[in-house]
C-alpha cells in the first residue's frame, strides 16, 4: 500500500540574523545621509565640458534628432538646466544637454554636483528623473492653448519638443468632421468697383496680398520682402474659356480670368507657365514643394512646363470631387495635382507614413464647389474654380511648419490665405484682377474679426475703399462735366 505523505520532512530556513554592531552601523549610515540630503544646498558651478565624463550606467538613449532640438533650444533659451554630476565628475543626468553642448562647441557648462548622495542614491535617481516624468499626462486644452499661443508668438515652437504634424493635430483636436458648406469656403460678393489697384501691397495680420502679375519678378521681391516660401500651392488658370465651360449652365455669368482664358495656344499656354513656375522656384527654399492644379487637358502643357523649372516630379494627385461638374463626352468630376520639388534638399515630409496619424494618399476626395446645397453658384460667380479649403489645408499641413510660408501667385478669391491662416503658416499671394483681391480680403476679415492693412499708407481697408470710391465718384463727376462742356 502507497502513501501519498512525503517521507521528506521540509527544510526550516533560519534568517541568519546580523551581529548588532552591522546593524548600528547601517542606521547610523542612513541617518548621515538624512542629514545630508536635508542639508543639501544646490550651486550652480560652471565646469569645463572636457572635465565631465558619461556615466557607464546611463540607460537612456539619446537619439541624433533629440540631440539637435536640445542644440536648438540651447541656442534660443540659454543652458537654464545644469548638468547634474556625482564628486568624480561622471554625469549623473544632463547625458542629452552634456552632447548637446559639444554639437554646439561649447567649452563650459553649468553643473550641480550630488556629493551627499550614495552611490546607491545616485543610480536611484538617474532612473527617477527620466522614469518620473514618463508617468506624467497633459492637459488637453491648456496643451492647446499654450501651443497656440506659442504659434502666435516669435518663438520656434519647435523648441517644445513638439514637432509640426503633432501640433497641427493638437491644435485640430475637436474632431469635428468639415461640412459639406464650409464656413471657410464661403466667398464674399464680387464689388462692381475695386478698392485695390495694381501694385498694392496688403498686410492680412502675417499674411499678405500683392495685387500683381504672376510673371513679374519685380512683383515677387515685394511680396516676399526677402523671405522665401516653403512651399505653393497655386491653381493657375487652364487656359479654358470660362463662358460656357464653367457651371451655371448660362444661370450665373462668370467673371473671366484675366489672361490664360482660352486665348492661348498651347506652346503660349506653356511658355506662360514656364515663367510663372521660374518665378515661384526663385521666390521657394530649396526642398520647397510645389502643389500647381490642372484639369486633364492641359496636363500635358503643365508637365513640359514643370519638367523645364523644377526638379523632381514627386506625384500626381487627383482630387476626386463628391459631384460631376461640366463635361463633353464625361461630366468631369476629378482635377489633377502635379507636385513638383524644388533642389536637392530634403523636401519637409509631415506625413511619415502615417507615423503621426496622417494617412495620405495619392486620391484626394473632398467637396467640390458645385456641391454646396446653398449658395454654391454665389461662390462659382465670384471665382470659378472655387477650391475646398479643407483641401488646401491638408496639403499645407503635409509640406510645411508652423508659421512657413505657403506661396500662392494666383490668389484667386483666396483660399489658400484662409487655409494657411486656419494651419497656423502664413499665406503670401499675387493676384492680378484687383477685384478677386478684394473678395479675398473681404473673406479674411469676415472670417477672423480683423483688419487688412495697405502696407504703403497704412489704411484700413475700410478707410481704403471710402477714400478711392470718393475719388472715384469724383473723376466720374469731372468725366461727365468735360462731356457736358464739349
Amino acid at each position: 500500500m502507497t502513501s501519498n505523505v512525503s517521507l521528506v520532512s521540509p527544510i526550516r530556513v533560519r534568517q541568519r540574523s546580523r551581529p548588532p554592531i552591522a546593524d548600528a552601523a547601517i542606521q547610523h549610515t542612513g541617518r548621515e545621509l538624512s542629514r545630508a540630503v536635508a542639508h543639501f544646498e544646490a550651486k550652480v558651478v560652471e565646469r569645463r565640458l572636457a572635465e565631465l565624463k558619461p556615466s557607464p550606467r546611463n540607460a537612456r538613449t539619446h537619439g541624433k534628432k533629440q540631440i539637435h532640438l536640445i542644440a536648438e533650444s540651447i541656442k534660443a533659451l540659454g543652458f537654464v538646466a545644469p548638468v547634474l554630476i556625482d564628486e568624480h565628475d561622471v554625469i549623473v543626468a544632463g547625458h542629452g544637454r552634456f552632447e548637446a553642448a559639444k554639437l554646439l562647441g561649447q567649452t563650459n557648462v553649468p553643473t550641480i554636483c550630488l556629493g551627499h548622495l550614495s552611490q546607491g542614491q545616485l543610480r536611484a535617481f538617474a532612473l527617477a528623473d527620466n522614469r518620473l516624468a514618463e508617468l506624467s499626462g497633459w492637459d488637453n486644452e491648456i496643451l492647446k492653448i499654450e501651443l497656440s499661443h506659442l504659434v502666435e508668438s516669435d518663438i520656434e515652437v519647435d523648441l517644445t519638443g513638439f514637432d509640426t504634424p503633432q501640433i497641427d493635430l493638437i491644435l485640430s483636436a475637436d474632431g469635428a468632421p468639415v461640412a459639406k458648406a464650409d464656413r471657410a469656403d464661403a466667398v464674399e460678393p464680387i464689388g462692381a468697383q475695386a478698392v485695390t489697384q495694381r501694385g498694392d501691397l496688403w498686410l492680412l495680420g502675417d499674411h499678405r496680398i500683392l495685387c500683381g502679375d504672376a510673371r513679374d519678378r519685380a512683383g515677387y521681391e515685394k511680396l516676399m520682402g526677402g523671405e522665401l516660401a516653403q512651399m505653393s500651392f497655386t491653381d493657375p488658370p487652364y487656359n479654358v474659356r470660362i463662358d460656357g465651360h464653367v457651371g451655371g449652365l448660362g444661370k450665373i455669368k462668370h467673371r473671366p480670368f484675366p489672361m490664360a482664358s482660352g486665348e492661348m495656344s498651347k506652346p503660349e499656354f506653356t511658355a506662360f507657365l514656364t515663367i510663372v513656375f521660374g518665378e515661384i522656384a526663385a521666390s521657394s527654399q530649396d526642398g520647397a514643394l510645389i502643389y500647381s492644379c490642372i484639369d486633364g487637358p492641359h496636363l500635358h502643357e503643365m508637365l513640359n512646363a514643370g519638367y523645364a523649372v523644377f526638379d523632381e516630379l514627386k506625384a500626381v494627385i487627383t482630387w476626386a470631387k463628391t459631384n460631376a461638374g461640366m463635361g463633353s463626352l464625361y461630366r468631369s468630376q476629378t482635377e489633377l495635382i502635379p507636385l513638383w520639388k524644388k533642389g536637392k534638399s530634403p523636401h519637409i515630409n509631415n506625413i511619415e507614413l502615417g507615423r503621426h496619424g496622417r494617412y495620405r494618399t495619392t486620391l484626394w476626395s473632398y467637396t467640390g464647389a458645385n456641391s454646396f446645397s446653398r449658395g454654391r453658384m454665389e461662390d462659382l460667380a465670384t471665382h470659378p474654380t472655387v477650391k475646398p479649403c479643407a483641401m488646401v489645408m491638408d496639403a499645407i499641413k503635409d509640406a510645411s511648419k508652423l508659421n512657413g510660408i505657403v506661396l500662392d501667385p494666383f490668389g484667386g478669391s483666396g483660399t489658400t490665405l484662409i487655409a494657411a491662416a486656419k494651419t497656423k503658416r502664413r499665406g503670401y499671394l499675387m493676384e492680378l484682377d484687383p477685384l478677386y483681391v478684394d473678395v479675398a480680403i473681404a473673406r479674411w476679415e469676415k472670417l477672423f474679426k480683423r483688419e487688412a492693412r495697405h502696407a504703403e499708407t497704412g489704411l484700413s481697408f475700410a478707410d481704403m475703399a471710402t477714400q478711392r470710391v470718393r475719388l472715384f465718384a469724383g473723376n466720374e463727376v469731372m468725366a461727365v462735366g468735360g462731356d457736358d462742356v464739349a
